[in-house]
Protein backbone atom coordinates (compact mmCIF):
# COMPACT_ATOMS: atom_id res chain seq x y z
CA UNK A 1 0.00 0.00 0.00
CA UNK A 2 1.33 3.44 -0.94
CA UNK A 3 1.62 6.17 1.64
CA UNK A 4 0.72 9.82 1.12
CA UNK A 5 4.40 10.65 0.50
CA UNK A 6 4.40 8.37 -2.56
CA UNK A 7 1.63 10.34 -4.31
CA UNK A 8 0.93 14.00 -5.01
CA UNK A 9 -1.55 16.03 -7.03
CA UNK A 10 -0.22 16.68 -10.52
CA UNK A 11 -0.86 20.43 -10.37
CA UNK A 12 1.11 20.71 -7.15
CA UNK A 13 4.03 18.68 -8.53
CA UNK A 14 4.19 20.70 -11.78
CA UNK A 15 4.34 23.87 -9.70
CA UNK A 16 6.92 22.42 -7.27
CA UNK A 17 9.39 21.53 -10.06
CA UNK A 18 8.94 24.93 -11.71
CA UNK A 19 7.27 23.84 -14.94
CA UNK A 20 4.60 26.44 -14.12
CA UNK A 21 5.13 29.70 -12.27
CA UNK A 22 2.03 29.34 -10.11
CA UNK A 23 -0.07 26.42 -8.95
CA UNK A 24 -3.12 28.11 -10.45
CA UNK A 25 -1.43 28.13 -13.89
CA UNK A 26 -0.68 24.42 -13.49
CA UNK A 27 -4.30 23.68 -12.57
CA UNK A 28 -5.59 25.76 -15.50
CA UNK A 29 -3.29 23.88 -17.89
CA UNK A 30 -4.67 20.57 -16.57
CA UNK A 31 -8.25 21.75 -17.00
CA UNK A 32 -7.44 22.98 -20.50
CA UNK A 33 -6.14 19.60 -21.65
CA UNK A 34 -2.51 20.72 -21.91
CA UNK A 35 -1.25 18.13 -19.42
CA UNK A 36 -1.45 14.45 -20.40
CA UNK A 37 -0.43 11.10 -19.00
CA UNK A 38 -0.38 8.20 -21.47
CA UNK A 39 -2.08 10.40 -24.06
CA UNK A 40 -5.05 11.12 -21.77
CA UNK A 41 -5.76 14.63 -20.49
CA UNK A 42 -5.73 14.75 -16.69
CA UNK A 43 -7.53 16.78 -14.06
CA UNK A 44 -5.54 18.87 -11.55
CA UNK A 45 -6.52 16.49 -8.75
CA UNK A 46 -4.96 13.45 -10.48
CA UNK A 47 -2.39 11.87 -8.19
CA UNK A 48 0.96 10.89 -9.66
CA UNK A 49 3.80 8.70 -8.47
CA UNK A 50 7.48 8.30 -9.30
CA UNK A 51 8.34 7.04 -12.83
CA UNK A 52 5.22 8.60 -14.34
CA UNK A 53 5.80 10.27 -17.72
CA UNK A 54 3.94 13.55 -18.20
CA UNK A 55 3.40 15.51 -21.42
CA UNK A 56 2.91 19.26 -21.03
CA UNK A 57 2.06 21.64 -23.89
CA UNK A 58 3.97 24.88 -23.21
CA UNK A 59 3.32 27.31 -26.02
CA UNK A 60 4.51 25.69 -29.24
CA UNK A 61 6.60 22.97 -27.60
CA UNK A 62 5.41 19.69 -26.13
CA UNK A 63 7.57 18.98 -23.10
CA UNK A 64 7.91 15.44 -21.72
CA UNK A 65 9.18 14.80 -18.20
CA UNK A 66 9.54 11.69 -16.06
CA UNK A 67 8.98 12.04 -12.33
CA UNK A 68 12.03 10.84 -10.41
CA UNK A 69 10.83 11.87 -6.98
CA UNK A 70 7.56 13.08 -5.47
CA UNK A 71 7.88 16.28 -3.45
CA UNK A 72 5.42 18.47 -1.56
CA UNK A 73 7.06 21.89 -1.57
CA UNK A 74 8.53 24.08 -4.30
CA UNK A 75 12.29 23.71 -4.67
CA UNK A 76 15.06 25.87 -6.09
CA UNK A 77 15.87 25.59 -9.79
CA UNK A 78 19.18 23.90 -8.96
CA UNK A 79 17.39 20.91 -7.41
CA UNK A 80 14.92 20.34 -10.27
CA UNK A 81 17.18 17.92 -12.25
CA UNK A 82 17.22 15.60 -9.21
CA UNK A 83 13.41 15.48 -9.17
CA UNK A 84 12.51 15.06 -12.84
CA UNK A 85 14.14 13.88 -16.06
CA UNK A 86 13.56 15.90 -19.23
CA UNK A 87 12.61 13.51 -22.07
CA UNK A 88 11.70 16.28 -24.53
CA UNK A 89 13.11 15.63 -28.02
CA UNK A 90 15.68 18.17 -29.26
CA UNK A 91 13.40 19.04 -32.20
CA UNK A 92 10.91 20.65 -29.79
CA UNK A 93 13.57 23.00 -28.44
CA UNK A 94 14.70 23.73 -32.01
CA UNK A 95 11.13 24.87 -32.78
CA UNK A 96 11.39 27.36 -29.94
CA UNK A 97 14.75 28.64 -31.19
CA UNK A 98 13.39 29.06 -34.71
CA UNK A 99 10.43 31.06 -33.40
CA UNK A 100 12.79 33.35 -31.51
CA UNK A 101 14.88 33.90 -34.63
CA UNK A 102 11.83 34.62 -36.78
CA UNK A 103 10.38 37.12 -34.33
CA UNK A 104 13.66 38.93 -33.74
CA UNK A 105 13.85 42.44 -35.07
CA UNK A 106 17.16 44.04 -35.92
CA UNK A 107 17.61 47.79 -35.94
CA UNK A 108 20.91 49.51 -36.45
CA UNK A 109 22.35 51.21 -33.44
CA UNK A 110 21.64 54.94 -33.27
CA UNK A 111 18.66 54.83 -35.66
CA UNK A 112 16.22 55.57 -32.84
CA UNK A 113 12.70 54.37 -32.21
CA UNK A 114 10.50 53.39 -35.12
CA UNK A 115 7.97 55.97 -36.30
CA UNK A 116 4.26 55.17 -36.49
CA UNK A 117 4.65 54.35 -40.18
CA UNK A 118 7.64 52.09 -39.43
CA UNK A 119 5.63 50.32 -36.72
CA UNK A 120 2.69 49.73 -39.11
CA UNK A 121 5.08 48.36 -41.75
CA UNK A 122 6.67 46.03 -39.20
CA UNK A 123 3.26 44.82 -38.01
CA UNK A 124 2.13 44.22 -41.61
CA UNK A 125 5.25 42.16 -42.31
CA UNK A 126 4.70 40.06 -39.19
CA UNK A 127 1.04 39.46 -40.03
CA UNK A 128 1.94 38.48 -43.61
CA UNK A 129 4.12 35.60 -42.33
CA UNK A 130 1.23 33.98 -40.50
Amino acid sequence: MKTMLDRIRIDKWLWAVRIFKTRNQAADACRGGKVKIDGQAVKPSREVTADTIIEVQLGIIKKQVRIKQVIKNRVSAKLVPDLCEDLTPAEEYEKLDMLRLLNAEKRDRGVGRPTKKDRRDIDNLKDADL
